[in-house]
């Protein structure tokens, strides 16, 4: 069964997640991707998330996919207990998710029922395509796409994270504005989750 944690910003929900996982989380072991932070000049959410991980006793295994063999990608993500992919440029993890197939990887094993987490651009590349993305995140950042956009096909709908936050709250009224009509997208603000289990569906407020 698909089981999915989708956010903005993992600690603003962190406390949310035991309840969701329904299962003892010490101890366990999450293969922790922070792929899509290395093109973007602020990246504290991704030591923040990882300390929320850690704080609820998961024991994370960080995998940055740019620099890894093939083999240690692929060994972390198939032993992992949870997967978790990180937030900052979508384009940029897109690319690299391609060019490793570590997103086929981690699309595989959320179809065989390992948890994922993900925190804004890791809840975003889960859709079918992540064009409309490009209000938030610049696609430059990614030149080998060349405009092919197509992402993991993971959830029929799409993840619209700090839909209230700055510095991102124009950037998801323009998002709302162009593809509202055209996608099923999903708004979330940093202290919401998308909980999905299965196909059930719901919005977790913490």
């Amino acid at each position: 069964m698909k089981k999915l944690f989708l956010t903005s910003f993992f600690k603003g929900v962190a406390e949310a997640f035991p309840n969701f996982a329904g299962a003892e989380l010490g101890g366990k072991t999450v293969c922790f991707i922070p792929t899509a932070s290395l093109p973007e000049k602020v990246t504290f959410y991704v030591g923040a998330d990882k300390k929320a991980l850690q704080k609820l006793g998961l024991i994370v295994e960080e995998l940055e996919i740019t620099k890894t063999p093939m083999e240690r990608i692929r060994e972390c993500i198939l032993r992992a207990d949870y997967l978790f992919v990180s937030g900052g440029n979508t384009f940029f993890l897109l690319q690299e998710l391609r060019r490793t197939e570590a997103g086929k990887l981690i699309a595989e094993q959320i179809h065989r029922g390992t948890p994922y987490i993900g925190a804004s651009a890791g809840s975003m590349i889960l859709a079918g395509n992540i064009e409309y993305a490009q209000h938030m995140d610049s696609p430059a950042a990614a030149p080998d796409l060349n405009g092919d956009f197509e992402a993991l096909s993971v959830t029929p709908f799409s993840v619209l994270p700090h839909a209230t936050n700055a510095p991102f709250k124009k950037a998801a009224e323009k998002i709302l504005a162009a593809y509202g009509d055209r996608l099923d997208l999903r708004p979330i603000s940093n202290n919401q989750a998308i909980a999905v289990e299965g196909d059930e569906l719901k919005i977790i407020t913490v």
